[in-house]
Parts: structure tokens; sequence; C-alpha cells
């Protein structure tokens, strides 16, 4: 049982959102991302359908999300992460702030990412 829920602000938390060609791909960053102590989790979610605008025509293709949760002050890195790691010529990064949630999973969230920077 989750036990008593209690809601605060998420601050300088943020999710990072990023598509993959693949599984491979997406395995890559996401090891990453956590080697580095660059977040608390990322979720893959496989066979999304993007569709978009890309040189002047309209694609679809068959993609994996990467559902980031991580600190502000983890934007750059993830931005140079992905320049070094990602196949796309535009990979898409979007980071969204976290308005509020879980006060225990938002603390988890924090200690995580400041654990793995002090060891």
């Amino acid at each position: 049982m989750a036990g008593k829920l209690t809601i605060e602000a998420g601050d300088d938390r943020i999710v990072a959102l990023i598509t993959c060609p693949n599984s491979d791909c997406a395995e890559t960053i996401a090891s990453a991302i956590l080697k580095k102590g660059m977040a608390a989790c990322v979720n893959l979610i496989p066979g999304i359908t993007s569709v978009y605008r890309w040189e002047g025509e309209i694609c679809r293709d068959s993609e994996y999300l990467l559902v980031v949760k991580t600190l502000i002050s983890q934007r750059d890195s993830l931005l140079s992460l992905l320049k070094s790691l990602h196949p796309y010529e535009e990979p898409e990064l979007i980071f969204l702030p976290i308005h509020s949630g879980s006060e225990s999973y938002l603390a988890w969230l924090t200690k995580q990412i400041i654990a793995e920077k002090s060891t």
C-alpha cells in the first residue's frame, strides 16, 4: 500500500521528453543518463508513432519515447549527452516543469540525482 500521500510543489524538478528511433538507441541513452547521475528514473515507452514535418515532407516513424525525471540543473548535461549519443540530426529534447507531485516521490527523485553526483 502507498500509505498516506501528500502533495508538494515540483520546484526545480522537471521531465525531459526524448524520442529515439529504436530500442538500442533508447536503452543506450537511458543507461547513460542514469549511470552519469543525470536523472532518478527513465521510462522507455515503445511503439509510439510520430507524425511530423521534416524538410518540407510529412514523415511517419515508429519510435521510443524516453520520459526522464530529473532536475532543472541537469538540462545542459542532458543536451551534451544527446549531442554525443543520439543518431538524429535534430533529436527531440523537450523539458516540462513538474507542477506538483507526491512529496515522497519528489524527495526520492532529488535524492537520487544528488546521491549520484556526490559519489
